[in-house]
């Protein structure tokens, strides 16, 4: 008996190096957003195949300049950094799912908030709160009620006579 051997090519493994980071969620109304601290040295890191250094933001696989534009979003989503002295020191990296583009940005500033306090509790905790960027905005649209005139708090019309 003559057994068939066939030689299995062992393909060149790239080693992938373990990237730390912080890992958080922020909600709002209907958005959800997963937000990722990486904790970077001098050299980029790559992430969604992109070369990120220090201070980099990304937001939904594109740069946050072009998800969020405009200098006012700007100033929001970077509070939660100038507030704590971290600004320029993490690469973040979020994703958004659900809601509209000011619900989001309200996820994203609660998620940054809460992956900086990941990082040192005792220090940042109580500037963020103090601050408000770790309560979760609880408004949310009221829910429509059956028997109703189509919308949450619409009643019908009653005859006159």
């Amino acid at each position: 008996m003559v057994k068939d051997t066939t030689e299995t090519k062992v393909e060149d493994q790239k080693e992938t190096t373990k990237l730390s980071y912080y890992e958080a969620v922020g909600r709002r109304k209907e958005s959800s957003t997963r937000v990722r601290l990486y904790v970077v040295g001098e050299s980029p890191i790559t992430v969604f195949g992109m070369s990120l250094n220090k201070g980099d933001m990304i937001m939904n696989k594109k740069p946050i300049e072009k998800y969020f534009v405009g200098e006012v979003a700007k100033k929001m989503y970077l509070e939660p950094y100038r507030t704590t002295n971290t600004l320029n020191r993490f690469v973040m990296t979020a994703t958004a799912v659900g809601g509209g583009m000011q619900g989001q940005l309200a996820a994203l500033i609660h998620g940054i908030s809460r992956a900086l306090e990941k990082v040192d509790k005792e220090k940042f905790r109580p500037i963020l709160k103090k601050r408000g960027f770790m309560t979760r905005d609880p408004r949310a649209k009221q829910r429509r009620k059956a028997g109703f005139a189509g919308k949450s708090r619409a009643r019908k019309q009653s005859p006159k006579r």
